[in-house]
């Protein structure tokens, strides 16, 4: 029993430290998304520990060391994503429903055929503005049943994986398709007018993950997110940015992304919104995301049932309000962000300046 506990606090410290290498390798980088998981596994290896091991010896109180210092790091990454840590984002007060958007995000499984459970989501919540990932002209075809609400839409069917549609109520007063990183894998920008008037530029993506079957490394991905993490900061309007980062909210990616970007993730304080998979409870991670600029508070973000894809939807409600904007801050980025940042969009030779602005 000590040699099988002694092997498991090994293995516990490899998938606690390879995640600090820098190294783009999918195996590698995969480690970021089961914190919550190797948390738990831990703590059942502490109790072994505990119950099965003499008390008396040096070793056995060196396991114990060694595997909570291993816990206390996986939650480190995890806790600012319960209601143990102090929200980034301020409730939104009572303020005039003109001054508020609300946004649905789904990734629908191309090969999903369950297209009116979804429309029967958006009929029910009423966002403003939805957008859907993976969507094909299979599912263009059945989402012109939105239509009729939504009239302003951005299309852009494929059938790799990689589709994006936009509907929204709002108007659009600009729009593009942008295939930032890689040639058949696109993201959307759009300028919409809130009822109020304000102008909000917003930014979909989906950048494609490291795994065996996709990008053997995570470059392609994390390039995608900081080449507009760059691009954002420079910003005239209010920022929203919103889709399946195939990231997770605590990963050193993200969170450069939100270093960089000056963005703020209404998630923490409030939860982790885990809505991959959604088939296995037990292996879920947040992979669905919005982040927005100071200049909005949060009325409510939820999870919505499941239709039929491997994610859930993702609805989000937020108000303008500017003069909040003073009481929120996110994470600034020290000099190795800055040069982390411009190192991956360097190894990509992509540029923020080809990510569209507003005109």
């Amino acid at each position: 029993m000590s040699l099988i506990l002694a092997i498991c606090t090994v293995l516990v410290v490899l998938l606690t430290l390879l995640p600090l290498s820098r190294h783009p390798h999918w195996i590698i980088r995969g480690l970021d998304f089961p914190r919550l998981q190797l948390g738990i596994l831990i703590a059942v290896l502490l109790i072994a520990d505990y119950l099965f091991l003499d008390k008396q010896s040096l070793q056995t109180w060196l396991l114990l060391s060694i595997s909570t210092f291993c816990l206390i790091w996986q939650l480190w990454w995890i806790i600012p994503y319960t209601s143990l840590w102090s929200k980034e984002v301020k409730q939104a007060k009572k303020g005039s429903h003109d001054d508020q958007i609300i946004i649905m995000t789904a990734n629908v499984l191309t090969s999903n055929r369950n297209a009116d459970s979804l429309i029967q989501m958006v009929e029910k919540h009423c966002p403003d503005v939805l957008v859907t990932l993976e969507s094909d002209q299979w599912w263009e075809d059945k989402l012109n049943a939105v239509e009729g609400d939504m009239s302003y839409a951005v299309k852009c069917p494929l059938d790799n994986l990689y589709g994006m549609h936009v509907y929204s109520r709002l108007p659009i007063l600009e729009h593009g398709i942008a295939y930032l990183v890689e040639d058949d894998v696109p993201s959307i920008y759009a300028k919409i007018k809130l009822r109020s008037g304000e102008l909000v530029r917003m930014h979909f993506i989906h950048p494609a993950p490291p795994s065996p079957t996709e990008n053997p490394e995570s470059a392609e991905r994390d390039a995608e997110l900081v080449v507009v993490a760059r691009s954002v900061i420079e910003r005239d309007l209010p920022v929203i940015v919103t889709g399946d980062l195939n990231d997770v909210a605590w990963s050193s990616t993200t969170r450069l992304f939100r270093k960089i970007s000056g963005l703020l993730d209404p998630r923490i304080g409030r939860g982790m919104f885990n809505t991959f998979h959604a088939n296995y409870f037990f292996m879920r991670w947040p992979l669905d995301h919005l982040f927005h600029s100071e200049h909005f508070t949060l009325n409510f973000i939820k999870r919505l049932p499941a239709f039929g894809s491997d994610h859930f939807p993702l609805l989000t409600k937020l108000t303008y309000m500017p003069k909040r904007a003073v009481e929120q801050s996110g994470i600034d980025p020290d000099v190795d962000d800055l040069n982390r940042s411009k190192e991956i969009v360097n190894e990509e030779s992509v540029s923020k300046e080809n990510v569209p602005k507003p005109s």
